[in-house]
């Protein structure tokens, strides 16, 4: 029997999950993906806290012309921006159970060129 697509990102959501733990001195960068929308987060798993957070919602990438990919991109620029000025500089990457092309790579990307290192 076939998984739903909510099930199969569930499986390996889980996962992924038990390999990757953000620490004070590497956080997780976790992403969801909506059907519209992307957000991103830089998370310390052992303090339970966000370091910082972005995504598409936001009204600088909001107001900003593009498609859903090269906005993603500007999320990826906009929280590696954050995460520098919080003292972050190299992070675990959570792709949250989705795969690794389209809106989650162009979010990568974008957090890479801005400096973000994972």
């Amino acid at each position: 029997m076939a998984f739903s697509k909510d099930s199969r990102r569930a499986k390996i959501r889980k996962g992924i999950r038990g390999k990757i733990s953000g620490t004070e001195q590497r956080p997780r960068l976790s992403v969801f993906r909506s059907n519209k929308e992307i957000y991103a987060q830089i998370i310390d798993d052992v303090s339970g806290k966000t370091i910082s957070s972005a995504s598409s919602r936001d009204k600088d990438i909001a107001s900003a012309s593009g498609n859903k990919v090269e906005k993603a991109g500007l999320v990826g620029k906009a929280l590696a921006e954050k995460a520098k000025q919080a003292g972050v500089e190299t992070v675990s990457f959570d792709r949250g159970g989705y795969l690794y092309h389209g809106r989650v790579k162009s979010l990568a990307e974008g957090a890479r060129e801005a400096g973000l290192k994972f």
